[in-house]
């Protein structure tokens, strides 16, 4: 179930059931959806959680007793709505595979190192230009057994959260130039002209002297300009 603002004169991009994807065969909703009526539950803010964000949630780098092996980054933009107005006080989250290309996580077995000082999530509040900064490493590519010899380009998944809480965008945020684009299915589903939406700039104004290389990655949610929803 969607709201209306979500569909009302939209095309899907990516669509639900992309036959290169081969997960969505079995995610994508076999009738149509039902468009909701929004309420004071819908339109009422995200809630964050038992704990309060704190400054070290966004920077991974400082999550442990040492330091994360890898690249070190920095990754900042601004959240927006679809006219371009910044979308305050609301919650970014990031998760991301670590320098070797391997989550944290018991789903992920694949033969690359875990790191004991990487976890690979942060999360914090946008400001009052709804701009963000996270500090991490730069993650590696990975296989995933979609098809033969598969693997995802290097990327960072983004969660956040427009001006109500149905208004939530799950993205990926890429590194420019990767290689693996054109044979990832992932990317590959969104049109062509969205395709650069997902894609992050480098930058080197953001970029810290002798200790790390800065992209810059806006989101927008809503809107024919929207970032691209892929999980």
């Amino acid at each position: 179930m969607v709201s209306n603002e979500v569909t009302k004169g939209l095309e899907l991009d990516p669509p639900y059931d992309s036959p290169g994807y081969r997960s969505t065969q079995l995610r994508f909703p076999k009738r149509p959806l039902v468009a909701l009526q929004e309420g004071p539950t819908e339109l009422h803010g995200p809630v964050f959680g038992d704990l309060a964000v704190g400054p070290d949630d966004a920077d991974l780098t400082r999550q442990h007793t040492g330091e994360p092996l890898g690249e070190r980054i920095v990754v900042s933009g601004r959240l927006l709505d679809e006219r371009g107005r910044p979308i305050v006080n609301q919650l970014v989250e990031v998760w991301q595979a670590n320098a070797a290309g391997r989550y944290a996580h018991a789903g992920d077995q694949h033969r690359a190192p875990l790191d004991a000082n990487f976890t690979g999530a942060g999360r914090c509040i946008s400001d009052v230009e709804g701009g963000y900064r996270f500090v991490t490493v730069k993650p590696g590519a990975y296989p995933w057994r979609n098809h033969t010899n598969a693997w995802r380009p290097a990327h960072i998944h983004f969660s956040v959260f427009g001006r109500a809480f149905t208004e939530r965008l799950v993205t990926q945020m890429y590194f420019p130039g990767d290689p693996l684009f054109e044979f990832d299915p992932i990317f590959r589903s969104v049109s062509e002209r969205a395709r650069g939406r997902m894609v992050s700039e480098f930058e080197l104004a953001t970029t810290v002297e002798e200790w790390a290389l800065g992209y810059r990655f806006d989101v927008v949610v809503g809107g024919h300009l929207a970032t691209p929803m892929v999980g």
